[in-house]
């Protein structure tokens, strides 16, 4: 299922969080729509609050490598034509297309695992700064969850329903109230919706719909989206004090690279708030709380 070069990557690389768009972002509570929904999870005005954008690592992206290779093979042998190879596929059914999806699921596993890891660490940390008890500290998880993934799932189309597997690509799962696949401590409100915004703005926790279940396949966006490639931004960063910019935000920013650091400056982004305001609106996700970056660790 997963090749030795995808395991060997991963084993060394548990705990981490990789470049690109992941982060650590420590946050405060700044703003409250939905007091009874925000309670039901623990969140508070003025409370801290961290999130955790990262994923499988090497191992899920050797996984992908691996799985396209074997994916434009199979194209030939099932006569299936696509217009790029990063849509290399193969029948659900296929000895091929098993053995991706229990890759797939591997992958996602580690994924898990990874951000449980750097929770722990994360945790660790506070309770070293702040020289008190795991319990006067009160720190848990609140929600965890997968996207560039794909599952199985009952939606109706047309009237009817129908099992699809759905792979959410810069989105997020947003099922509503009532889910079955929701926590049941949470069914009640729907599933929690985490749209993180630039390092230098706010991020936004919002709740699922039904609304998203009958128009969205359940789902809604995972991010602000760029304005700037990476490339672009990078260029726009010369003779720039990045650090500075962000400290005049009160955002304290930890990083490795100073490329990766300006690929993901608040000059990238659109404004997520703006974009949180659209799937508000259009109801497919609601807004709970508005989250205020105080500190980023960037890969």
């Amino acid at each position: 299922m997963l090749t030795d070069e995808a395991l060997s990557r991963g084993l060394a690389q548990v705990g981490t969080l990789g470049s690109g768009n992941h982060f650590l972002e420590i946050d405060r509570v700044e703003e409250i729509y939905q007091p009874n929904i925000a309670a039901t999870l623990g969140l508070s005005l003025g409370q801290v609050a961290i999130i955790i954008h990262s994923g499988s690592r090497g191992l899920g992206h050797q996984t992908c490598e691996d799985a396209l290779k074997v994916m434009g093979k199979a194209m030939q042998k099932y006569h299936i034509t696509v217009p790029d190879r990063q849509l290399a596929c193969a029948p659900i059914s296929s000895p091929e297309g098993q053995k991706y999806l229990a890759a797939m699921a591997c992958a996602a596993n580690y994924a898990w695992v990874n951000r449980q890891v750097m929770m722990s660490l994360a945790e660790q940390a506070f309770l070293a700064a702040l020289q008190i008890s795991p319990r006067d500290l009160g720190m848990r998880l609140i929600y965890d969850v997968c996207h560039n993934i794909a599952k199985p799932e009952t939606h109706e189309i047309e009237g009817v329903k129908r099992k699809v597997w759905v792979h959410r690509k810069g989105a997020t799962r947003a099922f509503g109230p009532g889910h079955p696949a929701i926590p049941e401590l949470l069914r009640p409100i729907g599933q929690p919706v985490l749209i993180p915004g630039d390092m230098g703005r706010y991020s936004f926790l919002l709740i699922g719909t039904e609304q998203a279940m009958r128009e969205t396949f359940g789902s809604t966006c995972h991010g602000a989206g760029r304005v700037m490639s990476r490339a672009q931004a990078k260029k726009a960063a010369r003779g720039r004090d990045l650090e500075q910019e962000l400290g005049k935000a009160g955002v304290i920013a930890r990083y490795r690279g100073k490329g990766t650091f300006a690929e993901e400056m608040p000059y990238a982004y659109k404004d997520v708030a703006d974009v949180v305001d659209v799937v508000d609106r259009a109801g497919i996700s609601k807004k709970v709380v508005k989250l205020k970056p105080m500190a980023v660790i960037k890969g």
